[in-house]
C-alpha cells in the first residue's frame, strides 16, 4: 500500500505525486482508470465510483452485434471444443430453426424479455413440441448469459419466460417374454438374426451395435468392450458417416457375454467371412469400418435406418401370420405393436430387472449416465409385477 509524502498510508491504487497532487490508478474489465485530485477524500470517493462503473460497464465495441452473430462466436468458442463433432450441425440447426429465425437479426443489446416470450409464443402457434421449445430456450439463455459475462449486455432477458408444459406421458416400448420369443423366431432366417440376438442380450444402443469392432469382442474373457459408436448425419444434404465416441462417459463399459452371445458372435464371424470372400473388392466396409462386426449383406456398416427397416419387416410378418391364424380360428387377432431398435434396449433392461438384478449393476450394463433413467424402467417392471400379483387375489366368493 502506497504512502503519502508525509508517510501516511493512502490506500490501494493511490499514490501522491511530487507537488502534493494525488493519483488513483486501476484496471478493471479491461478499462483503465486514472484519476487526479488534490483532495484525497474526494479522490477516494471518485475512485470507488469509477471502479463500480467499470465492473458494470458494457463493451461498446460490440453494441452493433446481432444475436445470430454473437451465437456463432459463442458457439464456436464455448461449445464446439466441448461437444462431439457430430453434434455441431444438429445443435446449430435447432437454434437457427427457432430463435435464430425469429429474432436472430436483432441486436443483442436491443433484445428484451418480451421479445423472447413472443418468440416462444410464435413457436407454440407453429405447433412445436414443448420439449423442443425448452431446449431452444435453454440454448439461447446460455448464449445470452455469456453475452452478459462478456459485458455486451447488463441483464439476461431469458429469465421468467412462460413455456407450456406437455401433459404427455412417455410410454417406453418393452417386449414381453412371449413377444421377444416370437420376434426371435421370426428372424431365424433373417440376415440380421445374430445382430438382433446380441441387441436383446446386451442392451446396446443401435449406434454402439453399428460401431462394434471385432477387436472389442473379447472371446477369451467373454465380454464386449464399448469404445465407440457409429454416427450418420446429413449436413446440407450430404451424408456423413463416422465412428465417434459413445454418448456419455458412462457409455464406455464392459458387457459380459450372456445367454447365446458367444454362439451368436461366432455365427456372425463365420457368415461375415463368407460374404467377404464372395464379394471380394465389392465388400463395402473399408478403412475405419473394415473391422466392424455387424454389416449389411453387401458389407456396408449397419445404420439405424437398416435396423428400423428390419424391425418393421419382422412386425409386419408377425401380424400377417396372426391375421391368417385369427381368421382360420375365428377369433380377434392379437396385434403385435410396432418395434424400434431402442425398444430392444428397453427390453434387455426389463429382463434384467425381471431376473432380480441390482439396479446399480443394470445401470452399469446399460451405460446410463443418470441412475434415474435406470430406475424409471425398474418402476415399469415392478408396476407390471404388482398388477400380476393383484390379479391373483380373485373374487370375494370363490
Amino acid at each position: 500500500m502506497a504512502k503519502g509524502l508525509n508517510g501516511k498510508e493512502l490506500g490501494t491504487g493511490i499514490r501522491q505525486r511530487e507537488g502534493g497532487r494525488y493519483e488513483a490508478r486501476a484496471t478493471i474489465n479491461g478499462i483503465n482508470i486514472d484519476l487526479y485530485n488534490t483532495d484525497l477524500k474526494q479522490l477516494k470517493i471518485d475512485f470507488e465510483e469509477a471502479k463500480k462503473q467499470a465492473r458494470m460497464s458494457i463493451d461498446t465495441k460490440r453494441q452493433q452485434i446481432t444475436l445470430n452473430e454473437w451465437f456463432e462466436e459463442w458457439f464456436t468458442k464455448y461449445k464446439v471444443p466441448m461437444i462431439k463433432s457430430t453434434s455441431v450441425f444438429a445443435m446449430k440447426s435447432k437454434y437457427y430453426n427457432t430463435f435464430g429465425n425469429l429474432i436472430g437479426t436483432k441486436k443483442v443489446v436491443d433484445i428484451r424479455n418480451i421479445d423472447i416470450q413472443e418468440a416462444i409464443n410464435t413457436m407454440q402457434k407453429e405447433g412445436r413440441a414443448s420439449s423442443s421449445m425448452r431446449d431452444a430456450l435453454g440454448r439461447v439463455r446460455d448464449c445470452l448469459e455469456s453475452a452478459k459475462h462478456n459485458r455486451i449486455i447488463s441483464e439476461n432477458p431469458c429469465f421468467e419466460i412462460s413455456v407450456p408444459w406437455e401433459n404427455k406421458q412417455v410410454l417406453r416400448r418393452f417386449l414381453s417374454v412371449q413377444e421377444q420369443n416370437l420376434f426371435l423366431q421370426t428372424v431365424e432366417n433373417n440376415w440380421y438374426k445374430e445382430m438382433f440376438y446380441i441387441m436383446f442380450l446386451t442392451g446396446m444402443r443401435i449406434g454402439e451395435v453399428g460401431g462394434l469392432k471385432w477387436s472389442d469382442v473379447d472371446f477369451e474373457n467373454e465380454c464386449i468392450l464399448i469404445n465407440q459408436s457409429l454416427s450418420c448425419n446429413y449436413e446440407k444434404g450430404v451424408k456423413k458417416m463416422c465412428l465417434t465416441t459413445p454418448k456419455t462417459h458412462n457409455s464406455y463399459r464392459k458387457i459380459p457375454f450372456m445367454g447365446e452371445a458367444k454362439e451368436m458372435f461366432l455365427a456372425q464371424k463365420k457368415k461375415q467371412d463368407k460374404i467377404r470372400r464372395e464379394l471380394g473388392k465389392r465388400y463395402r466396409c473399408e478403412g475405419e469400418f473394415a473391422d466392424l462386426v455387424f454389416v449389411t449383406s453387401m458389407g456396408s456398416p449397419v445404420l439405424r435406418y437398416h435396423a428400423e427397416k428390419e424391425c418393421k419387416k419382422v412386425v409386419k410378418a408377425i401380424n400377417e401370420a396372426e391375421a391368417f391364424d385369427s381368421v382360420r380360428e375365428q377369433r380377434k387377432p392379437n396385434i403385435f405393436e410396432d418395434v424400434y431398435p431402442h425398444a430392444l434396449r428397453h427390453t434387455f433392461c426389463s429382463r434384467c430387472f425381471e431376473k432380480g438384478m441390482n439396479p446399480k449393476v443394470v445401470q452399469a450394463l446399460m451405460g446410463h449416465q443418470h441412475y434415474s433413467t435406470t430406475i424409471e424402467i425398474y418402476t415399469h417392471v415392478t408396476e407390471q409385477k404388482f398388477d400380476d400379483e393383484i390379479a391373483k387375489f380373485g373374487n370375494a366368493i370363490n
